[in-house]
């Protein structure tokens, strides 16, 4: 006799309230065992504070969870994973200084020894593919590593109820297949599983209801299975989705920036080495740069910015000029800007101010600072500039980074580095965790400025994303960077094999080409 509950969680009329904005304003929506639910709405929609509740970050002000049929209060994670709740996190509450396994024991509620626990972890990441060393040092990891071990971390508990917050930005198409294959077999067995994602192809694909929500409130539901990617971004943003433009005729100038040869040693023990990486991007050029995370993303974008440098001037030309062996500040004043991966703490400081933050990197090709003193009046007046083009949510220039949601700083550091109008951008990850319309203001405004002349790379282990934007497209797989494919003619799964580490001649990647479509 199967004594399963109707619900596996219902949340009656949940509202929470900050200084100055009401978050979750009556909330009331319903999961059903095994059923794989999507949370949809864009940045700041109250999405994360919703599911912080349930996993006992923090406690409402009113409204009720009803949990397998009986109201409870979710004291705190333990007690909400004690229950059966999971949650993988968009932003990753790690220990840097210390290895995977020991983050997971942290996690960990009950006393197990790290022999049985690296056991457990190989099981877990053998079921469901997930690579990753246990003895690596987590500040060694790639963002998208360190996404994993939360993902392991989750899976561990054998949940009832799994919250999943954009697990997806950060495997190849391959792996999202494996991931959602996954996530079907724990729904087969009754785990319930809340999505939180803005690709929507992918809610569309996967999730059987999903609930929307829209400045807080409850907005309406639908089964995303018999919606389009558009009806769902339109029902989120409560109007028509802004239609973006490549521009017609594209044609493309000389080449902005040469990497020629680029070979750099690994940092540390675990830093990937970039090995003989070549390729150029001309005026007008979109240049994507795909892979798996951890594959040397990351090292390829500090000696692009000039966080690291060459030991040779040539490895990298701006406008046919060595700029190899300069760094951050000097490559700026040549025309060169760039957009970090991680924005929490790298791309901006959180407890500065969003004025603070301009100046960080817009001082001086923008004018904020006069022969060593900074003008504040001009520094407000570009924050402000940026914030309304970009439409960050922000109650104004003076606000501190850290109160952003984080699709809206993201926003602003985008929009920040876009509106000095550089000669050459370099930007990673442009979109992560941005909701639809923000990627559409982010997509439109790097398109805006290619054919303004300026040549972009865009590193992004988003496929979807390089496919749309890009004219260019290579792959970067331990630190090598594969031919450069022109996009349209390079299929998603040949791209996907180069991600996954398919080298050599393309006879063979043809071949697994054509084994992938035979299976």
């Amino acid at each position: 006799m199967n004594n399963q509950p109707d619900n596996r969680v219902e949340l009656r009329g949940i509202t929470k309230a900050f200084p100055g904005v009401l978050a979750n304003d009556d909330v009331s929506f319903k999961i059903a065992p095994g059923e794989i639910h999507a949370l949809l709405g864009e940045n700041g929609a109250g999405k994360s504070t919703l599911v912080k509740m349930i996993y006992g970050i923090m406690q409402p002000d009113a409204g009720e969870i009803i949990w397998e049929g009986s109201p409870v209060i979710v004291t705190n994670p333990k007690a909400a994973r004690k229950m059966g709740v999971g949650m993988v996190f968009q932003h990753f509450s790690l220990f840097e200084a210390m290895t995977v396994l020991e983050n997971i024991a942290l996690g960990m509620d009950s006393s197990i020894s790290q022999s049985e626990l690296e056991g457990k972890i190989r099981d877990v990441m053998h079921k469901y593919g997930l690579k990753l060393d246990p003895h690596r040092i987590v500040s060694t990891l790639s963002v998208g590593e360190r996404q994993r071990i939360e993902i392991v971390r989750a899976l561990l508990l054998d949940p009832k109820l799994l919250i999943m917050d954009e697990p997806t930005s950060v495997l190849t198409p391959q792996e999202v297949n494996q991931l959602f294959g996954t996530l079907r077999q724990l729904s087969s067995t009754g785990c319930s599983i809340l999505y939180i994602s803005h690709k929507l192809h992918e809610i569309k694909e996967l999730c059987e209801q999903a609930t929307i929500l829209r400045g807080g409130r409850v907005v309406g539901d639908c089964d995303p299975r018999k919606e389009t990617s558009t009806s769902m971004a339109e029902m989120m943003i409560g109007g028509n989705l802004k239609q973006v433009s490549k521009g017609d005729d594209r044609s493309f100038g000389p080449v902005k920036i040469a990497v020629d040869g680029l070979t750099q040693a690994g940092d540390g023990n675990f830093g990937m080495a970039l090995d003989n990486i070549s390729f150029s991007v001309r005026s007008g050029e979109i240049f994507g740069i795909a892979g798996v995370a951890g594959n040397g993303q990351n090292e390829l974008m500090l000696a692009l910015s000039g966080e690291t440098q060459s030991n040779s001037g040539n490895a990298i030309r701006l406008d046919d000029r060595p700029v190899g062996e300069i760094g951050c500040l000097q490559r700026r004043s040549e025309g060169l800007c760039a957009v970090p991966e991680e924005r929490n703490g790298h791309a901006a400081v959180l407890e500065f101010s969003l004025t603070e933050n301009s100046i960080l990197t817009a001082r001086d090709r923008m004018g904020l600072s006069k022969n060593g003193l900074i003008s504040n009046s001009n520094a407000v007046s570009y924050t402000d500039q940026v914030i309304s083009t970009f439409g960050v949510k922000a109650t104004g220039a003076e606000s501190t980074a850290g109160s952003l949601s984080g699709g809206n700083l993201q926003k602003f550091i985008v929009g920040r580095e876009i509106m000095q109008n550089p000669e050459v951008l370099v930007v990673s990850q442009p979109t992560w965790g941005v909701d639809a319309g923000a990627a559409a203001t982010i997509h439109q405004a790097l398109f805006d400025l290619a054919n303004n002349g300026s040549a972009i790379i865009v590193i992004s282990q988003d496929l979807d994303e390089l496919l749309a934007i890009c004219d260019n497209i290579a792959v970067i797989n331990e630190g090598m960077l594969s031919k450069t494919l022109k996009v349209g003619e390079a299929s998603i799964d040949e791209i996907g094999l180069l991600m996954g580490g398919v080298h050599g001649d393309p006879f063979a990647t043809a071949e697994m080409t054509e084994a992938v479509h035979a299976h």
